[in-house]
Protein backbone atom coordinates (compact mmCIF):
# COMPACT_ATOMS: atom_id res chain seq x y z
CA UNK A 1 0.00 0.00 0.00
CA UNK A 2 2.68 2.42 0.65
CA UNK A 3 3.87 2.49 -2.89
CA UNK A 4 0.87 3.85 -4.00
CA UNK A 5 0.39 6.24 -1.60
CA UNK A 6 3.60 7.86 -2.51
CA UNK A 7 2.80 7.62 -6.23
CA UNK A 8 -0.46 9.59 -5.43
CA UNK A 9 1.70 11.55 -2.93
CA UNK A 10 4.16 13.16 -5.57
CA UNK A 11 1.23 12.83 -8.57
CA UNK A 12 -0.68 15.24 -6.35
CA UNK A 13 2.16 17.35 -5.92
CA UNK A 14 2.89 17.50 -9.70
CA UNK A 15 -0.65 18.34 -10.94
CA UNK A 16 -1.34 20.88 -7.78
CA UNK A 17 0.75 21.75 -5.03
CA UNK A 18 -1.94 23.53 -3.02
CA UNK A 19 -4.26 20.64 -2.73
CA UNK A 20 -2.78 19.46 0.55
CA UNK A 21 -3.06 22.82 2.48
CA UNK A 22 -6.34 23.17 1.13
CA UNK A 23 -7.19 19.77 2.50
CA UNK A 24 -5.75 20.64 6.33
CA UNK A 25 -7.45 23.94 5.98
CA UNK A 26 -11.09 22.15 5.47
CA UNK A 27 -10.43 19.44 7.90
CA UNK A 28 -10.04 22.45 10.49
CA UNK A 29 -13.09 24.18 9.49
CA UNK A 30 -14.80 21.27 10.24
CA UNK A 31 -15.47 21.88 13.61
CA UNK A 32 -16.13 25.75 12.88
CA UNK A 33 -19.56 27.13 14.50
CA UNK A 34 -22.08 28.89 11.38
CA UNK A 35 -20.84 32.38 12.50
CA UNK A 36 -16.66 31.52 11.62
CA UNK A 37 -17.95 29.83 8.60
CA UNK A 38 -19.97 32.51 7.27
CA UNK A 39 -17.01 35.57 8.06
CA UNK A 40 -14.76 33.17 5.73
CA UNK A 41 -17.79 33.08 3.17
CA UNK A 42 -18.61 36.48 3.48
CA UNK A 43 -14.60 37.49 3.18
CA UNK A 44 -14.36 35.07 0.07
CA UNK A 45 -17.44 36.44 -1.61
CA UNK A 46 -16.55 40.37 -1.61
CA UNK A 47 -13.07 38.83 -3.23
CA UNK A 48 -14.88 37.00 -5.67
CA UNK A 49 -16.87 40.22 -6.99
CA UNK A 50 -14.27 42.62 -6.52
CA UNK A 51 -12.16 40.07 -9.22
CA UNK A 52 -15.01 39.78 -11.17
CA UNK A 53 -16.09 43.22 -11.51
CA UNK A 54 -12.64 44.14 -12.17
CA UNK A 55 -10.99 41.32 -14.70
CA UNK A 56 -14.23 40.06 -16.64
CA UNK A 57 -15.84 41.76 -19.00
CA UNK A 58 -18.98 40.06 -18.74
CA UNK A 59 -19.51 40.65 -14.87
CA UNK A 60 -19.01 44.56 -15.03
CA UNK A 61 -20.97 44.48 -17.19
CA UNK A 62 -24.02 42.54 -15.46
CA UNK A 63 -22.74 44.90 -12.20
CA UNK A 64 -23.28 48.23 -13.89
CA UNK A 65 -26.57 47.09 -15.52
CA UNK A 66 -27.85 46.70 -12.09
CA UNK A 67 -26.73 49.65 -10.72
CA UNK A 68 -24.25 47.62 -8.33
CA UNK A 69 -20.64 47.78 -7.47
CA UNK A 70 -18.60 45.50 -5.39
CA UNK A 71 -18.48 47.84 -2.53
CA UNK A 72 -22.71 47.32 -2.05
CA UNK A 73 -21.60 43.71 -0.89
CA UNK A 74 -21.55 44.21 2.70
CA UNK A 75 -23.14 41.05 3.98
CA UNK A 76 -24.42 37.61 2.77
CA UNK A 77 -27.88 38.81 2.33
CA UNK A 78 -26.27 41.31 0.23
CA UNK A 79 -25.95 38.37 -2.22
CA UNK A 80 -29.90 39.16 -3.20
CA UNK A 81 -28.78 42.18 -4.85
CA UNK A 82 -26.41 40.55 -8.03
CA UNK A 83 -29.22 39.26 -10.52
CA UNK A 84 -28.66 35.61 -11.01
CA UNK A 85 -26.60 33.65 -13.78
CA UNK A 86 -28.39 31.23 -16.25
CA UNK A 87 -26.77 28.28 -17.71
CA UNK A 88 -27.29 29.47 -20.83
CA UNK A 89 -26.30 32.94 -20.16
CA UNK A 90 -22.52 31.32 -18.93
CA UNK A 91 -22.35 29.22 -22.37
CA UNK A 92 -22.81 32.04 -24.77
CA UNK A 93 -20.47 34.45 -23.01
CA UNK A 94 -18.32 32.22 -21.71
CA UNK A 95 -15.60 34.14 -23.30
CA UNK A 96 -15.91 37.08 -21.63
CA UNK A 97 -16.53 35.17 -17.86
CA UNK A 98 -12.91 33.94 -18.73
CA UNK A 99 -10.08 35.83 -16.75
CA UNK A 100 -6.76 34.35 -18.25
CA UNK A 101 -4.53 36.83 -16.38
CA UNK A 102 -4.87 35.40 -13.19
CA UNK A 103 -1.45 35.03 -12.10
CA UNK A 104 -2.28 31.30 -11.61
CA UNK A 105 -1.85 27.93 -13.09
CA UNK A 106 -5.00 27.33 -15.20
CA UNK A 107 -6.02 23.70 -15.96
CA UNK A 108 -8.47 22.87 -18.63
CA UNK A 109 -12.41 21.77 -17.53
CA UNK A 110 -15.42 21.01 -19.51
CA UNK A 111 -19.17 20.12 -18.54
CA UNK A 112 -20.45 16.61 -19.76
CA UNK A 113 -22.96 18.21 -22.18
CA UNK A 114 -25.65 16.32 -21.11
CA UNK A 115 -28.14 18.96 -21.41
CA UNK A 116 -26.81 20.37 -24.53
CA UNK A 117 -23.52 21.85 -25.76
CA UNK A 118 -20.49 21.12 -23.16
CA UNK A 119 -19.30 24.32 -21.40
CA UNK A 120 -15.54 24.87 -22.23
CA UNK A 121 -13.25 26.73 -19.12
CA UNK A 122 -10.49 27.31 -17.47
CA UNK A 123 -10.01 26.64 -13.26
CA UNK A 124 -7.38 28.46 -11.41
CA UNK A 125 -4.94 26.48 -9.29
CA UNK A 126 -6.73 27.53 -6.00
CA UNK A 127 -10.03 26.82 -7.31
CA UNK A 128 -8.76 23.37 -8.74
CA UNK A 129 -7.12 22.80 -5.71
CA UNK A 130 -10.30 23.09 -3.32
CA UNK A 131 -12.27 21.45 -5.67
CA UNK A 132 -9.45 18.08 -4.74
CA UNK A 133 -9.58 18.99 -1.68
CA UNK A 134 -12.89 18.91 -0.67
CA UNK A 135 -13.63 15.45 -2.36
CA UNK A 136 -10.85 14.10 -0.59
CA UNK A 137 -12.46 15.55 2.70
CA UNK A 138 -15.54 13.79 1.68
CA UNK A 139 -13.72 10.74 1.48
CA UNK A 140 -12.13 10.96 4.88
CA UNK A 141 -15.56 10.95 6.42
CA UNK A 142 -15.73 7.24 5.15
CA UNK A 143 -12.28 6.35 6.27
CA UNK A 144 -11.03 6.31 2.95
CA UNK A 145 -7.40 7.18 1.39
CA UNK A 146 -7.64 8.36 -2.21
CA UNK A 147 -5.03 5.53 -3.20
CA UNK A 148 -6.67 2.54 -1.66
CA UNK A 149 -7.50 0.24 -4.31
CA UNK A 150 -10.86 1.43 -6.17
CA UNK A 151 -13.07 0.76 -8.86
CA UNK A 152 -14.41 3.40 -11.08
CA UNK A 153 -17.67 3.88 -13.25
CA UNK A 154 -17.34 7.01 -15.85
CA UNK A 155 -17.34 7.86 -19.07
CA UNK A 156 -13.86 7.60 -21.33
CA UNK A 157 -12.37 7.96 -25.30
CA UNK A 158 -13.06 5.80 -27.20
CA UNK A 159 -9.62 6.63 -29.54
CA UNK A 160 -7.28 3.60 -28.96
CA UNK A 161 -4.47 6.32 -28.42
CA UNK A 162 -6.45 8.04 -25.32
CA UNK A 163 -7.77 5.12 -23.80
CA UNK A 164 -4.13 4.11 -23.66
CA UNK A 165 -3.36 7.35 -22.10
CA UNK A 166 -6.38 6.66 -19.62
CA UNK A 167 -5.22 3.33 -18.30
CA UNK A 168 -2.00 4.46 -17.86
CA UNK A 169 -3.51 7.31 -15.33
CA UNK A 170 -5.94 4.56 -13.71
CA UNK A 171 -2.94 2.04 -13.13
CA UNK A 172 -0.89 5.17 -11.40
CA UNK A 173 -4.54 5.78 -9.34
CA UNK A 174 -4.35 2.11 -8.27
CA UNK A 175 -7.50 2.40 -10.58
CA UNK A 176 -9.75 0.27 -12.48
CA UNK A 177 -12.71 1.54 -14.55
CA UNK A 178 -15.53 -0.44 -16.75
CA UNK A 179 -14.41 -0.18 -20.68
CA UNK A 180 -17.52 -1.58 -21.57
CA UNK A 181 -20.94 -2.46 -20.57
CA UNK A 182 -21.09 -6.51 -22.09
CA UNK A 183 -21.77 -8.92 -19.37
CA UNK A 184 -18.24 -10.83 -20.09
CA UNK A 185 -16.34 -6.84 -18.93
CA UNK A 186 -18.87 -6.25 -15.96
CA UNK A 187 -18.08 -9.81 -14.53
CA UNK A 188 -14.64 -9.14 -14.72
CA UNK A 189 -15.27 -5.67 -13.18
CA UNK A 190 -17.16 -7.38 -10.05
CA UNK A 191 -14.42 -10.22 -9.64
CA UNK A 192 -11.65 -6.90 -9.68
CA UNK A 193 -13.87 -5.35 -6.82
CA UNK A 194 -13.48 -8.08 -4.26
CA UNK A 195 -10.05 -6.24 -3.61
CA UNK A 196 -11.17 -2.76 -3.67
CA UNK A 197 -11.35 -0.35 -0.78
CA UNK A 198 -14.23 1.82 -2.35
CA UNK A 199 -16.43 2.40 -5.71
CA UNK A 200 -17.14 5.95 -7.57
CA UNK A 201 -18.91 6.91 -10.67
CA UNK A 202 -22.45 7.26 -12.38
CA UNK A 203 -25.04 6.03 -10.30
CA UNK A 204 -26.72 4.44 -13.02
CA UNK A 205 -23.80 2.14 -13.43
CA UNK A 206 -23.29 1.54 -9.68
CA UNK A 207 -26.54 0.04 -10.15
CA UNK A 208 -26.15 -2.40 -12.76
CA UNK A 209 -23.02 -3.96 -11.31
CA UNK A 210 -24.81 -3.66 -7.68
CA UNK A 211 -27.88 -6.19 -10.10
CA UNK A 212 -24.71 -8.31 -11.29
CA UNK A 213 -23.77 -8.72 -7.83
CA UNK A 214 -27.04 -9.87 -6.41
CA UNK A 215 -27.71 -11.96 -9.33
CA UNK A 216 -24.66 -13.77 -8.61
CA UNK A 217 -25.22 -14.22 -5.02
CA UNK A 218 -21.86 -13.07 -4.49
CA UNK A 219 -22.76 -9.78 -1.93
CA UNK A 220 -20.44 -11.71 0.61
CA UNK A 221 -17.05 -10.98 -1.22
CA UNK A 222 -17.09 -7.56 -0.43
CA UNK A 223 -15.34 -5.06 1.87
CA UNK A 224 -15.77 -1.62 0.33
CA UNK A 225 -15.64 1.15 2.61
CA UNK A 226 -17.20 3.47 0.28
CA UNK A 227 -19.74 3.86 -2.19
CA UNK A 228 -19.77 6.94 -4.31
CA UNK A 229 -22.44 7.96 -6.88
CA UNK A 230 -22.41 11.06 -8.67
CA UNK A 231 -23.43 13.36 -11.62
CA UNK A 232 -26.47 11.49 -11.44
CA UNK A 233 -29.86 11.28 -9.08
CA UNK A 234 -29.78 8.21 -7.03
CA UNK A 235 -33.35 6.77 -6.53
CA UNK A 236 -34.39 4.31 -4.27
CA UNK A 237 -34.15 1.41 -6.47
CA UNK A 238 -30.36 1.92 -6.72
CA UNK A 239 -29.78 2.23 -2.96
CA UNK A 240 -31.77 -1.28 -2.23
CA UNK A 241 -29.31 -3.22 -4.89
CA UNK A 242 -26.31 -0.96 -3.68
CA UNK A 243 -27.13 -2.47 0.17
CA UNK A 244 -27.67 -6.00 -0.50
CA UNK A 245 -24.83 -5.91 -2.80
CA UNK A 246 -22.36 -4.09 -0.70
CA UNK A 247 -23.79 -3.69 2.90
CA UNK A 248 -24.46 -0.20 2.59
CA UNK A 249 -26.01 2.33 0.73
CA UNK A 250 -24.17 4.71 -2.28
CA UNK A 251 -23.25 8.35 -0.53
CA UNK A 252 -23.93 11.14 -2.85
CA UNK A 253 -21.26 13.73 -3.95
CA UNK A 254 -23.48 16.66 -5.26
CA UNK A 255 -21.86 19.32 -7.55
CA UNK A 256 -20.65 20.33 -11.20
CA UNK A 257 -17.46 21.37 -13.14
CA UNK A 258 -18.52 24.44 -12.52
CA UNK A 259 -20.13 25.08 -9.73
CA UNK A 260 -17.63 23.14 -8.23
CA UNK A 261 -18.46 19.78 -5.31
CA UNK A 262 -21.38 21.52 -3.95
CA UNK A 263 -22.11 19.28 -0.98
CA UNK A 264 -20.82 15.60 -0.01
CA UNK A 265 -22.71 12.83 2.03
CA UNK A 266 -21.56 12.17 5.24
CA UNK A 267 -21.19 8.76 7.47
CA UNK A 268 -24.19 9.92 9.14
CA UNK A 269 -26.23 9.86 6.15
CA UNK A 270 -26.60 13.62 5.68
CA UNK A 271 -25.22 16.08 2.47
CA UNK A 272 -23.34 18.79 3.56
CA UNK A 273 -23.16 21.87 1.76
CA UNK A 274 -19.22 23.19 1.23
CA UNK A 275 -19.63 25.63 3.20
CA UNK A 276 -15.80 26.73 2.68
CA UNK A 277 -16.05 27.21 -1.33
CA UNK A 278 -19.68 27.22 -2.28
CA UNK A 279 -22.88 29.81 -0.65
CA UNK A 280 -26.19 27.93 -1.62
CA UNK A 281 -29.60 29.97 -1.83
CA UNK A 282 -32.73 28.35 -2.30
CA UNK A 283 -35.02 30.55 -4.93
CA UNK A 284 -38.32 28.74 -5.26
CA UNK A 285 -37.39 25.69 -4.49
CA UNK A 286 -34.46 25.79 -7.08
CA UNK A 287 -30.47 25.90 -5.70
CA UNK A 288 -28.92 29.02 -6.83
CA UNK A 289 -25.06 28.30 -5.98
CA UNK A 290 -22.11 30.76 -5.97
CA UNK A 291 -18.77 29.09 -6.10
CA UNK A 292 -16.35 31.14 -3.99
CA UNK A 293 -13.17 30.24 -5.27
CA UNK A 294 -13.69 30.29 -9.18
CA UNK A 295 -11.46 33.32 -9.90
CA UNK A 296 -10.76 32.57 -12.96
CA UNK A 297 -14.08 31.80 -14.49
CA UNK A 298 -16.51 33.63 -11.70
CA UNK A 299 -19.58 31.52 -10.90
CA UNK A 300 -22.51 33.87 -9.36
CA UNK A 301 -25.57 33.08 -8.30
CA UNK A 302 -25.70 30.27 -11.15
CA UNK A 303 -28.98 28.42 -11.62
CA UNK A 304 -27.51 25.21 -11.59
CA UNK A 305 -31.25 23.82 -12.62
CA UNK A 306 -31.96 21.23 -9.94
CA UNK A 307 -35.01 21.56 -6.93
CA UNK A 308 -33.57 20.50 -3.99
CA UNK A 309 -34.66 20.38 0.13
CA UNK A 310 -32.26 22.47 2.22
CA UNK A 311 -32.16 22.26 5.64
CA UNK A 312 -30.25 24.83 7.60
CA UNK A 313 -31.24 23.58 11.46
CA UNK A 314 -29.76 20.05 11.36
CA UNK A 315 -28.16 18.57 13.95
CA UNK A 316 -26.34 15.73 12.97
CA UNK A 317 -24.06 13.19 14.59
CA UNK A 318 -20.71 13.39 12.85
CA UNK A 319 -20.80 16.97 14.73
CA UNK A 320 -20.66 19.33 11.83
CA UNK A 321 -22.67 22.50 11.44
CA UNK A 322 -22.82 22.63 7.48
CA UNK A 323 -26.19 23.22 6.22
CA UNK A 324 -27.40 20.16 4.66
CA UNK A 325 -28.98 18.95 1.12
CA UNK A 326 -31.87 16.56 2.16
CA UNK A 327 -33.18 15.89 -1.11
CA UNK A 328 -32.19 16.34 -4.71
CA UNK A 329 -35.84 16.35 -6.35
CA UNK A 330 -35.88 16.61 -9.39
CA UNK A 331 -34.55 19.01 -12.57
CA UNK A 332 -35.87 22.59 -13.43
CA UNK A 333 -37.52 23.43 -16.93
CA UNK A 334 -38.94 20.15 -18.56
CA UNK A 335 -42.36 20.56 -19.63
CA UNK A 336 -45.00 17.49 -19.87
CA UNK A 337 -47.48 18.40 -22.33
CA UNK A 338 -50.86 17.18 -21.99
CA UNK A 339 -53.63 17.55 -24.77
CA UNK A 340 -55.17 20.74 -22.87
CA UNK A 341 -52.18 21.75 -19.96
CA UNK A 342 -48.77 21.63 -19.40
CA UNK A 343 -47.18 20.46 -16.50
CA UNK A 344 -43.21 20.46 -14.55
CA UNK A 345 -41.99 17.13 -14.91
CA UNK A 346 -41.06 17.58 -11.18
CA UNK A 347 -44.81 15.72 -11.33
CA UNK A 348 -42.93 12.48 -11.61
CA UNK A 349 -41.06 12.92 -9.00
CA UNK A 350 -44.16 13.02 -6.69
CA UNK A 351 -45.80 9.84 -8.63
CA UNK A 352 -43.10 7.65 -8.24
CA UNK A 353 -42.25 9.08 -4.73
CA UNK A 354 -45.88 8.28 -3.36
CA UNK A 355 -45.87 4.58 -4.39
CA UNK A 356 -42.10 4.13 -2.52
CA UNK A 357 -43.64 5.76 0.53
CA UNK A 358 -47.68 4.57 0.67
CA UNK A 359 -47.72 1.12 -0.55
CA UNK A 360 -43.64 0.31 -1.04
CA UNK A 361 -43.73 -0.30 -4.19
CA UNK A 362 -39.75 1.02 -5.65
CA UNK A 363 -39.64 1.41 -9.67
CA UNK A 364 -36.89 2.03 -11.66
CA UNK A 365 -38.49 4.70 -14.47
CA UNK A 366 -37.71 6.77 -17.25
CA UNK A 367 -40.61 8.67 -18.96
CA UNK A 368 -40.16 9.80 -22.58
CA UNK A 369 -42.60 11.99 -24.31
CA UNK A 370 -42.65 12.22 -28.07
CA UNK A 371 -45.96 13.72 -28.78
CA UNK A 372 -48.65 16.12 -27.01
CA UNK A 373 -50.83 14.51 -24.61
CA UNK A 374 -48.89 11.05 -24.69
CA UNK A 375 -45.78 9.74 -22.34
CA UNK A 376 -44.47 6.70 -22.50
CA UNK A 377 -43.21 5.27 -19.08
CA UNK A 378 -40.51 2.84 -19.28
CA UNK A 379 -39.98 0.62 -16.36
CA UNK A 380 -37.12 -1.57 -15.67
CA UNK A 381 -38.92 -4.41 -13.72
CA UNK A 382 -41.86 -6.88 -14.63
CA UNK A 383 -45.08 -5.11 -13.56
CA UNK A 384 -47.62 -7.23 -11.87
CA UNK A 385 -51.35 -6.84 -12.67
CA UNK A 386 -52.20 -5.29 -9.54
CA UNK A 387 -48.88 -2.75 -9.63
CA UNK A 388 -49.71 -1.73 -12.88
CA UNK A 389 -53.03 -1.02 -12.21
CA UNK A 390 -51.94 1.06 -9.09
CA UNK A 391 -49.33 2.72 -11.06
CA UNK A 392 -51.93 3.57 -13.41
CA UNK A 393 -54.52 5.65 -10.74
CA UNK A 394 -51.43 7.54 -9.32
CA UNK A 395 -50.41 8.90 -12.70
CA UNK A 396 -54.67 9.84 -12.62
CA UNK A 397 -53.88 11.95 -9.64
CA UNK A 398 -51.47 14.06 -11.68
CA UNK A 399 -52.68 14.37 -14.98
CA UNK A 400 -56.54 12.93 -15.19
CA UNK A 401 -57.62 12.56 -18.38
CA UNK A 402 -54.83 14.96 -19.86
CA UNK A 403 -52.57 12.58 -20.70
CA UNK A 404 -52.19 9.08 -22.24
CA UNK A 405 -50.18 7.09 -20.23
CA UNK A 406 -48.36 3.92 -21.97
CA UNK A 407 -46.75 1.40 -19.13
CA UNK A 408 -43.52 -0.58 -20.68
CA UNK A 409 -42.30 -3.20 -18.66
CA UNK A 410 -39.34 -5.34 -18.51
CA UNK A 411 -37.09 -2.14 -19.85
CA UNK A 412 -33.47 -2.21 -20.37
CA UNK A 413 -31.63 0.79 -21.18
CA UNK A 414 -29.56 0.85 -24.42
CA UNK A 415 -26.94 3.39 -24.30
CA UNK A 416 -25.62 2.83 -20.49
CA UNK A 417 -22.60 5.13 -21.31
CA UNK A 418 -25.14 7.85 -21.27
CA UNK A 419 -26.38 10.11 -18.03
CA UNK A 420 -29.91 8.07 -17.02
CA UNK A 421 -32.55 10.86 -16.69
CA UNK A 422 -35.89 10.47 -15.12
CA UNK A 423 -37.55 12.55 -18.16
CA UNK A 424 -36.87 13.05 -21.54
CA UNK A 425 -38.84 15.28 -24.17
CA UNK A 426 -38.80 14.69 -27.84
CA UNK A 427 -40.94 17.97 -27.63
CA UNK A 428 -39.18 21.52 -28.72
CA UNK A 429 -40.59 25.14 -28.84
CA UNK A 430 -44.34 24.00 -28.21
CA UNK A 431 -47.02 26.31 -27.50
CA UNK A 432 -48.89 24.82 -24.65
CA UNK A 433 -52.06 26.60 -25.52
CA UNK A 434 -51.96 25.63 -29.31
Amino acid sequence: MWIHKCIYSLGMRARNGKILSCYNFLKDSETWSIEKLEAHQLTLLRDLVSNAYANSPHYKAKFDDAGLSPADIQSLSDLKLIPVTTKEEVLNNSASIQITDCKEKLFFSETSGSTGKPLVFYRNQGWDAWHNASVLRGYSWHNVHPWERNGYLWGYNIAPRKRLKVRLLDILQNRFRLFSYKDKDIHEFVDKLEDAEYLGGYSSMIYEVAKNINSQNKSDKYRLKMVKGTSEKIYEAYQIEAEKAFGRKIVSEYGSAEAGIIAFECAHGHMHINMETVLVELVDNEIVVTNLVSKSFPIIRYKLGDYIKLNREINCSCGMVHPVIDEVTGRVGSVIYGKRSSYPSLTLYYVFKNLALGPNIVLNYQVVQNYKGVIDVFIESVLSDNVRNILGKEFVKYFSDDIDIKIIDNYKRNDPHCKKKDFISNIHNLDKNE
